[in-house]
């Protein structure tokens, strides 16, 4: 398809119809001025979805002892009263 060219005056007079146009087209519309081009106005690009930060890190850890066994003795607790 054929790029859509606009004065400025009527890009001027019609800007939000057409970008507008341009949002639900996809097709860029170039603006001139005297005959010439001066500006291009083309959709945004499509965003992209955010990658996820769950499970990000999860080849970073290294597990290193026993995770399941106490951290200190029992006589290093003196709340034990022994």
């Amino acid at each position: 398809m054929d790029t859509e060219i606009v004065t400025i005056s009527k890009f001027k007079a019609t800007c939000l119809g057409l970008l507008k146009k341009v949002r639900q087209t996809g097709e860029p519309i170039v603006v001139t001025l005297r005959g010439e081009p001066v500006a291009m106005v083309v959709p945004p690009p499509v965003p992209r979805p955010e990658k996820s930060w769950i499970g990000s890190l999860r080849s970073s850890g290294k597990i290193l002892g026993d995770v399941v066994a106490p951290a200190s003795e029992e006589s290093d607790w003196e709340v034990l009263g022994k």
